[in-house]
């Protein structure tokens, strides 16, 4: 056996290009692939085969991606679960790091450092996202676009550290298809916003979207609001106050959101950092 039972899920279509380089980079740590085909018409899930992958196909004509990975995660048989993208990649030094927080049994959500990396930039932006946890079947994603698995983990007593295992995120090349994608979240977390009002994390990615698109001004919008409906959220006020700061210019009001994120959060490294850059701005004259 490769590894403490791990079964790599994963949902496709159409990425018969990216697929080998995902696969190969974990195909010596995994037990099993189970790739969800949500309506390849290309090789997909002959490549996916190729490397020994369950391929299951998954009716996507109402988009639903939490629905898509669940799908797979139900049929999952090892103790663990390892989730990437077809464009991602797990790093080789990256792989015993797996190996080990997997066999440490923990009930914890494993954060991955992952890089993305933009086609015409050589520095990668850095975020990070969960993708080691138990196989339980209350761990499942919640949202039809932007899925998450978080919450489920939370509620069920677990942890969520960060970890040192990196992936990299190859952003798809053509601009007009990355932006035709972003309209197209846009149109189903705008669903789901109207569905539930009350669900603010659709609000978060949403502006995230708009953000991609540059329609500041729009996004700028939604981190007001969700400032409002979060008043004790730091991190709401910092986001705020950025987009007042660079992107539709407050001053007044940058300084108060960002001066609010270091009141609930002392030290906000971020926080600080901006609120230097707006006194700087205000002592230039710019």
């Amino acid at each position: 056996m490769a590894s403490p039972g791990i079964s790599l899920c994963m949902i496709v279509k159409n990425e018969e290009r990216a697929l080998p380089r995902c696969l190969e980079s974990a195909r010596d740590l995994v037990d099993e692939v189970i790739v969800v085909d949500t309506g390849s018409t290309d090789c997909s899930a002959a490549v996916a085969a190729g490397f020994g992958a369950r391929v299951i196909p998954f009716d996507f004509s109402i988009p639903d991606f939490a629905g898509a990975r669940n799908h797979g995660l139900e049929r999952a048989r090892g103790n663990w679960i390892l989730a990437l993208d077809a464009d991602e990649a797990l790093h080789a030094e990256s792989v015993p790091l797996v190996r080990e927080f997997a066999a440490r049994g923990d009930n914890a959500g494993y954060y991955f450092e992952r890089l993305n990396r933009e086609p015409n930039s050589e520095t990668p932006r850095r975020d990070y996202v969960v993708r080691l946890f138990p196989n339980r079947p209350d761990y499942r994603y919640r949202g039809r676009v932007h899925e998450t698995i978080d919450g489920a983990i939370l509620a069920g007593g677990g942890r969520l550290p960060r970890t040192e295992i990196r992936i990299d995120h190859d952003f798809a090349p053509d601009p007009e298809a990355r932006r035709q994608r972003n309209l197209w979240y846009i149109g189903i977390l705008q669903e789901e916003i109207a569905a539930d009002p009350a669900d603010h994390s659709r609000l978060t990615f949403l502006a995230a979207e708009y953000h991609q698109l540059g329609m500041f001004e729009r996004a700028a919008e939604i981190a007001e609001q969700l400032a409002r409906l979060h008043p004790l959220d730091a991190e709401a006020h910092l986001h705020a106050g950025v987009y007042h700061l660079l992107y539709k210019i407050d001053r007044r009001q940058a300084r108060a959101d960002l001066t609010e994120a270091l009141r609930l959060r002392p030290g906000y490294p971020e926080a600080r950092s901006f609120l230097e850059m707006l006194e700087e701005q205000e002592r230039s004259g710019k």
